[in-house]
């Protein structure tokens, strides 16, 4: 899975409220239609770097049947750059649907 992709899905997952990695793994899946399932390592190597960079933020803990729970929320930060990449994906998606759209030109010479 695409690292870029796993960090937007998490930062779109965090936007909806707090939530633990087995969490994380369910609603990513469930955003993607089933299509994707991130590896437990990937996920939290990603929840690192995220909380490195003040995206996402540990938002406390519990245990539930003997396992230990660690909770993540997004930052004020974290969700500015949820916005900015919401908003540029969109002017890219809408650049690709033009050019689908268009007819295609002739193949280019040799």
């Amino acid at each position: 899975m695409n690292i870029d992709l796993l960090r937007l899905s998490i930062l779109t997952v965090l936007a909806g409220g707090k939530q633990h990695g087995y969490g994380l793994l369910r609603q990513i899946e469930e955003l993607s239609g089933g299509s994707v399932h991130p590896a437990t390592g990937t996920l939290y190597r990603v929840l690192d770097l995220l909380e490195r960079d003040g995206l996402i933020a540990d938002d406390g803990g519990e245990v539930i049947d003997g396992r230990f729970r660690r909770y993540f929320a997004l930052t004020p930060t974290g969700r500015e750059e949820l916005a900015a990449s919401v908003a540029l994906l969109g002017e890219i998606t809408a650049k690709a649907k033009t050019r689908l759209a268009r007819r295609p030109s002739a193949r280019p010479a040799r």
